[in-house]
């Protein structure tokens, strides 16, 4: 709704502005005529002496005017100047007022978030990360206090919040109370350790993902309330190494997260789905479910519902229940298949991520880090 106020302000403003130059324009041809009439000027010196009159250059006139051409250049300047004043005017007000506009329904959309993810940085990855979150429709607000950083969101058409990640006011105008996570992609390990208790302190329910650049500060960063702590570098220089060791498996992998279908393995991705109470797959054995021959997906593993571990490789007599959440492997559209039609899950990828409760995952994880 702020958003179509603004338009109508600004098509007003835009419109004010049109009707302006276009009297503009009508003032130079009355100036040019008028010269014409008054003094026997072509039209081009009537021109040029329009314009110097209204833009105040001060040039010497053309020809020694009598008192009608004189009467008539006041004219024509009081008309043309009063012109070009409403023209800027308009111009400024359109600029200043769009921002203000802009900022104002951004804060108001701000205070209604819920269930959000923050980024705090938007380097490289905290790019990325948001790319990859808006490509799915998660909802998201970015923290950044670069200029040009700033920039770069504004044209990711981002909502954001300028200002330091580790003020408590600014995570707090991000929502940070009632976000669902918050992703630290700062570039010191040492500022997404005070992010992370500033949030920590302030949502004690939220899950927190941060990058770290040094491996020996990852029990650190858990230890100030981080649910996940990546470091890029190693899972970089991991992926580098498989290349050398292991180099089928890495092109496995490749195929199958690479972004270009072309590239992929028949469009075959890893993914997870929820078993609904209900469904088909309820209470079923993997081999009374006949996944794979009916769906052509494969089973990597199971999650049973309210229990830590991962089953890996389930054999046939593994039993599936509500609410456990299988790994499966295979094509894109024969995963919604099963999704819907085996397991009763309707959810888009938005409504699944923001409901998903991450620290249910850690909660362990997190007493015993607490613990050391």
């Amino acid at each position: 709704m702020n958003g179509f106020y603004n338009n109508i302000i600004d098509n007003i403003i835009a419109l004010r502005i049109v009707i302006a130059s276009a009297v503009l324009i009508v003032i130079f041809l009355i100036g040019s005529s008028g010269y014409h009439l008054i003094e026997g000027m072509n039209f081009f010196e009537g021109f040029y002496m329009t314009f110097i009159t209204i833009t105040t250059i001060g040039f010497s006139e053309l020809t020694n005017l009598s008192t009608g051409g004189r009467v008539f250049t006041m004219g024509i300047f009081v008309m043309g100047i009063g012109v070009i004043s409403y023209i800027a005017s308009q111009t400024t007000q359109l600029i200043f007022e769009s921002e203000l506009f802009r900022l104002r329904a951004m804060k108001k959309q701000l205070r209604k978030m819920e269930d959000h993810y923050i980024v705090a940085g938007y380097g490289r990855i905290g790019h990325r990360i948001a790319e990859v979150l808006q490509e799915a429709d998660i909802p998201l607000v970015v923290v950044e206090n670069q200029e040009s950083s700033i920039e770069r969101i504004r044209s990711d058409k981002l909502l954001y919040v300028a200002g330091d990640a580790q003020d408590e006011e600014v995570l707090q105008e991000a929502g940070i109370e009632r976000a669902k996570g918050l992703i630290c992609t700062l570039s010191r390990d040492q500022d997404n350790v005070f992010v992370t208790l500033i949030a920590r302190e302030i949502n004690r329910n939220i899950f927190i993902l941060v990058r770290t650049n040094q491996h020996q500060n990852t029990k650190k960063i858990l230890r100030a309330g981080a649910d996940k702590v990546i470091s890029p570098y190693e899972i970089g220089a991991d992926r580098m190494a498989n290349v050398i060791l292991r180099p089928h498996v890495d092109q496995f992998i490749n195929r199958i997260q690479s972004g270009s279908p072309q590239e992929q393995i028949q469009d075959h991705v890893f993914d997870e789905i929820k078993v609904f109470e209900g469904s088909e797959l309820d209470g079923k054995t993997l081999s009374e479910a006949r996944i794979r021959q009916k769906y052509f997906v494969v089973i990597i593993a199971i999650i049973p519902h309210e229990k830590e571990h991962i089953h890996f490789n389930p054999g046939s007599d593994d039993r599936i229940s509500a609410g456990d959440s299988l790994i499966v492997l295979g094509d894109i559209e024969r995963i919604e298949h099963l999704r819907e039609e085996g397991c009763d899950d309707y959810r888009s990828l938005s409504e699944r991520v923001s409901r998903h409760a991450f620290t249910k995952h850690f909660n362990s994880k997190q007493e015993d880090t607490n613990s050391v």
